[in-house]
């Protein structure tokens, strides 16, 4: 029976930041349910920081969580006797939508006996879409909020690894840098970040003048003419640097 038991936060929810997120249910999947369970699937949302929308869509619910959108079929009640309108509509849905899951109830035997013959009668692909069977309608729902809670975590801790891994690249470069302009003689730190917020990239330094260098930074006029000769070197003798993988060309 529908709010059989009261609603649950997923534990994982508070370690995510920002957890939560948009849940919009089909006006009329919600007109098809008991007023109870609607109150129990909002008193779940709110306690795990999803706002609850009413809109009209094609798939039963669409969750938005961490940069992640996953659609669901929810079947609240399998009936036997009309099993060809569920598949047409989830083949349908499974070309629309990318990341859709069915939930379904199997409260009996016979429904899952029933759900098993007319799902490989249908011709369903295995996993596309992923169909999760449940016991009962509140464990759908619940399974519901934790599968689109982790998607939403898998696609956050991508973004935080290609970040992660972007930051790291430009530490590596900014080191490469350093590297390479302080082995001019007399220059030290201050003078390679001077050198790198106006003139630029070593490729650019490697084609500045003595003159532009001293019109633009903060540079001894020795510190400047060292540099120029240098850069001059490196244009002159066309050098490749293989242990820094930096070469210098035009």
């Amino acid at each position: 029976m529908a709010n059989s038991r009261p609603a649950a936060q997923i534990p994982s929810m508070a370690a995510v930041p920002g957890g939560g997120g948009v849940c919009m249910m089909s006006s009329t999947w919600r007109d098809e349910q008991r007023p109870a369970f609607i109150n129990f699937i909002n008193t779940f949302l709110c306690e795990n920081s999803f706002r609850l929308n009413f809109v009209a869509i094609a798939p039963d619910f669409i969750f938005n969580c961490g940069g992640s959108s996953v659609a669901f079929v929810f079947l609240t009640n399998w009936d036997c006797n009309n099993i060809f309108p569920v598949f047409s509509r989830i083949q349908k849905l499974k070309g629309q939508f990318a990341n859709l899951y069915v939930v379904i109830t199997l409260a009996t035997r016979e429904q899952n006996v029933s759900f098993v013959h007319s799902y490989f009668k249908s011709g369903m692909e295995l996993g596309k879409p992923t169909f999760v069977p449940v016991r009962d309608i509140e464990m759908g729902f619940e399974k519901i909020v934790k599968i689109a809670h982790s998607r939403g975590v898998c696609k956050g801790q991508d973004a935080m690894t290609k970040l992660k891994s972007e930051r790291k690249q430009v530490v590596q470069g900014m080191d490469v840098y350093l590297k390479v302009v302080t082995g001019i003689p007399g220059i030290d730190n201050h003078d390679a970040n001077a050198l790198n917020q106006a003139i630029g990239s070593i490729e650019a330094i490697a084609k500045a003048s003595e003159e532009y260098i001293l019109e633009n930074t903060d540079l001894s006029t020795d510190k400047a003419e060292e540099t120029a000769k240098e850069a001059d070197e490196w244009r002159s003798k066309r050098c490749y640097l293989p242990s820094l993988g930096i070469s210098y060309d035009h």
